[in-house]
């Protein structure tokens, strides 16, 4: 239920506003001049003011300033016995939501209340929206305690509110996105537009385009002005993922922007200006790619002021276990299943791997068994073959020596069964042996 504050110094108005008020559904609170109405907001939390230009303690219209500055989200409806435009103008710079005559629009109240009391609500469901948003995208929402994803992440805490030029290093996988956004989120421009791009995911003229848009005319289809990625962040953050697979002559464009802020349209021969900040990724040594004569020197230097390097998942073993819950917990609720806990040998089988697809690896690893699982618990059969430990105790009575023919042979048995869904006579026929033989290796393999 919407709240509404009604400040009047006649007894009459108010009581007659609020009663047609209530019936309309609002809750309604009553004061007789500013300082009881200031008090009022205080303690409530009220949703919409309205209120008279006259009062015995000041003017209504200097009133919403204060009310404004103090209380943002509230929406104030001036009612003025006497229509005047330039106190109607005043009322308006200072935020009021509207400024009507008492008698002559009394029919405009309501619909102006809802109108007022919907755009609150609004306002209040964009902030909490904003606010899930950025503890999102938080570096406490960074899963991890090891010490070397503590060391990036107390870099990154560092340099999140300068303005600094960043660059992102690490293997494919790593979060360097996730990083990215926690910058952006702790910086000064967090009320502004973080835009991505994967700069291995066009080819020249389309990056080109992506990156600093074009005016109409410039090429075929052309039939209007586009703003590109860095328009639309002006004020805000651009993340470049990939900036090693960058063509050399948008990396001269790319150094323009750093060294000036002022970029050219395809097309254009005007200069367009933004301010923004940004963020570089890669996955390559963009020094030996300089050496190579791939990356300019100048924009090396210009990007990398500030280097954090992301450990890949192998040299945080301590944090798979960690991962796979929260992974766990993301996909279950995607799904509906009841999946509510690990077994202890998933878990020693992700440790193990060596995961060169690092984070994004393992998040489909887990959702891959998700989808396998028929009950509340994570088995090791769930995993891709790959990454199943095939040979511990708990698969077979002896250890086979990864150099043993008989380990080759188990494994190829286990791929080629895995191949035809557990079809034995069809995997017998692809291995030329007997189905006899085959039953006989299973038992003694004791492949599942």
């Amino acid at each position: 239920m919407s709240k509404v504050l009604i400040i009047d110094d006649e007894e009459k108005i108010r009581t007659l506003l609020s009663k047609i008020i209530t019936l309309e559904g609002f809750d309604v609170l009553q004061a007789g001049d500013i300082k009881s109405g200031l008090k009022k907001l205080e303690t409530a939390d009220v949703d919409a003011v309205i209120c008279d230009v006259k009062l015995p303690d000041g003017s209504g219209v200097e009133a919403t300033k204060n009310i404004k500055e103090k209380y943002p989200s509230v929406e104030i409806i001036l009612l003025t016995a006497y229509g005047n435009i330039a106190d109607g103008v005043q009322a308006m710079k200072n935020g009021a939501f509207d400024y009507i005559t008492k008698g002559d629009d009394n029919n405009k109240i309501i619909p102006l209340l809802y109108k007022a009391t919907e755009k609150v609500t609004l306002s209040k469901r964009v902030m909490q929206l904003e606010k899930l948003l950025g503890n999102k995208y938080s570096f406490d929402n960074i899963i991890g305690k090891s010490k070397t994803l503590g060391a990036s992440i107390d870099a990154a805490k560092k340099v999140a509110d300068s303005e600094t030029t960043v660059l992102l290093t690490g293997e494919t996988g790593t979060g360097k996105e996730v990083f990215a956004q926690a910058i952006h989120n702790a910086s000064n421009r967090n009320k502004q537009n973080f835009v991505a791009v994967n700069c291995s995911a066009f080819s020249k003229e389309l990056l080109e385009n992506e990156l600093f848009g074009h005016k109409a005319g410039a090429f075929t289809g052309a039939v209007k002005d586009s703003k590109g990625i860095f328009e639309e962040a002006n004020h805000g953050t651009v993340f470049l993922d990939e900036i090693g697979e960058m063509p050399l002559d948008l990396q001269a464009k790319l150094l323009r922007v750093l060294e000036t802020g002022e970029f050219l349209k395809v097309g254009d021969s005007k200069p367009t200006k933004v301010n923004v900040r940004i963020i570089a990724a890669t996955n390559r040594n963009l020094q030996q790619e300089v050496e190579e004569g791939h990356f300019r020197e100048d924009l090396f230097y210009r990007i990398a002021v500030f280097q954090i390097s992301l450990p890949p998942l192998r040299e945080r073993v301590i944090d798979i276990e960690e991962l796979a819950i929260f992974f766990l917990r993301t996909f279950t609720n995607k799904t509906n299943k009841k999946i509510n806990t690990i077994s202890k040998n998933y878990l020693e089988a992700l440790k193990q791997h060596t995961w060169k697809g690092n984070i994004r690896e393992l998040k489909n690893v887990i959702e891959r068994s998700v989808i396998l699982t028929g009950n509340t618990e994570l088995e090791e059969d769930s995993l891709p073959l790959e990454l199943q430990r095939l040979g511990t105790l708990d698969n077979r009575e002896k250890t086979l020596s990864a150099f043993e023919l008989a380990s080759v042979e188990k494994v190829h048995i286990q791929k080629v069964l895995n191949y035809t869904n557990g079809n034995k006579t069809e995997t017998a026929k692809l291995l030329n042996i007997a189905l006899t033989t085959l039953y006989r290796k299973i038992d003694e393999y004791h492949i599942k």
